[in-house]
């Protein structure tokens, strides 16, 4: 789940941004370039094995535990490993993590492509190439969302942001789209058939061998890119990985504001993100008038919806109810609302209406929120700050989504969207009434 410029000759520190535009003086940089075009490359591929992999799990057992366990199985490594992988890219560097990282992925996904085109995938393996994409991505996580300010000038993060943001979101509008109708076109195997034979399903297996094609590729642009030295900081010793990982982990702790985020977002992730991830595919396969193509489509809409919210946040940046704080309750409280009546939908469109609108209250505050984080936290600790916000999202959301494919079943679709829908607007109110988190500001703090 998921954030590479170049010269052939010596590192090229980037020169200060366009005060008119800032995005087109990024886009002269050709190391920004090189890192672009790679990370729109292998997010796209990501995008494919997000419906495959659900889509494989539910083909085959038709058991939402199953696909909770397959789930969980990336996730706990990458919860286990993530905040050493951030202390090792701020040991090395972002560059040499990443690298090591797209290899491995781009082994394991070939091998996962051609086990489910030769029709010879069985449940094992799949949990155990689950486990090493899981612990590969432990790594790439917070070497990829790292990369940033070793590539572009403190003064254009916001801008570079936007851009990498944006193009993210476009890739999880278009790759879901095209997955869902790679998969329907091909076929998603026989549903009545032996378990093997599910798995032979042709459409599934593409879908891996291309996002596993957009690793091999954006490891090339990747190998591009030259980087410039972080902002000078005072020399100290050389710490243990564990060590390093604690000494991050407390200077957050510290950050009175960043803790209070922090804390609301790992909330949202236990108990929203994980219905997310597992509800929306078995709502797709459990319904009728649905399929891989809807499950594709209700997906894409919601990258869309984010991608549109990015865009109405560039024209209108400092749109604030209050402060930033303020503004992401108010916004989490909406999308708890919309949340709500997706169990009750019987058609693509409802569906797709009520993603997009998700998505879009969503990304219009991705961008503010990642460069807050960039822009507060020393370039020391960087590595160790974005890995923990991705272990919230990326690390406790699917272990969330395993105990989901539990509860599931007992309840009903409807009753788990109203239920997490409903969760999430008591969160906000909770957060509102009871923590700090209102009157965290856009504002940075004062150099350290």
């Amino acid at each position: 789940m998921t954030i590479d410029t170049a010269s052939p000759h010596k590192p090229q520190s980037p020169s200060p941004a366009s005060p008119k535009d800032p995005r087109a003086a990024l886009f002269k940089d050709p190391n920004f370039r090189w890192m672009t075009a790679g990370s729109f490359l292998s997010m796209l591929g990501d995008q494919f094995t997000l419906i495959a992999l659900p889509w494989l799990v539910l083909q085959m057992t038709g058991d939402t535990l199953v696909l909770g366990t397959v789930l969980a199985l990336i996730s706990i490594p990458r919860a286990l490993f993530i905040l050493v992988g951030g202390a090792l890219v701020d040991r090395h560097s972002p560059k040499q993590v990443l690298m090591v990282t797209k290899y491995v992925n781009l082994v394991l996904l070939a091998a996962l492509a051609g086990l489910v085109l030769a029709g010879t995938l069985t449940l094992w393996m799949v949990y155990a190439l689950s486990l090493g994409i899981g612990l590969a991505t432990a790594f790439s996580i917070p070497a990829g969302t790292a990369m940033m300010p070793h590539v572009v000038a403190r003064p254009q993060l916001q801008a570079a942001n936007g851009i990498s943001l944006g193009l993210r979101q476009l890739t999880m509008f278009l790759g879901p789209l095209l997955a869902g109708l790679l998969i329907a076109l091909f076929g998603a195997g026989d549903t009545a058939a032996s378990e093997a034979t599910r798995a032979n399903a042709t459409g599934i297996g593409l879908a891996f061998a291309i996002d596993a094609l957009s690793f091999a590729v954006s490891a090339w642009t990747l190998s591009q890119v030259q980087t410039h030295a972080a902002p000078a900081t005072p020399a100290a010793a050389p710490q243990a990985v564990l060590a390093s990982v604690a000494q991050g982990l407390a200077h957050f702790w510290r950050d009175h504001e960043l803790r209070t985020c922090f804390l609301y977002w790992s909330a949202i992730a236990l108990f929203i993100m994980g219905p997310i991830h597992i509800a929306i595919p078995v709502l797709a396969s459990s319904t009728p008038q649905l399929g891989a193509a809807a499950f594709g489509t209700m997906v894409g809409a919601h990258g869309a919806g984010t991608l549109l919210g990015m865009v109405v946040s560039g024209m209108v940046p400092r749109l604030r109810i209050g402060s930033l704080g303020l503004t992401i309750l108010a916004f989490d409280a909406v999308i708890g609302v919309l949340f709500m009546p997706l169990g009750l939908i019987t058609a693509v469109w409802q569906g797709a209406g009520l993603m997009l609108a998700i998505g879009l209250l969503g990304g219009f505050m991705q961008v503010s929120v990642f460069t807050w984080i960039q822009q507060r936290v020393p370039p020391a600790l960087l590595g160790r700050a974005m890995s923990l916000f991705m272990f919230i999202f990326m690390g406790l959301a699917p272990i969330s989504a395993a105990v989901t494919g539990w509860v599931m079943k007992g309840i009903t679709l409807a009753q788990l969207f109203a239920t997490s829908g409903g969760t999430l607007v008591v969160l906000t109110a909770l957060a509102l009434l009871l923590t700090p988190m209102r009157r965290v500001t856009d504002t940075a703090p004062a150099a350290r």
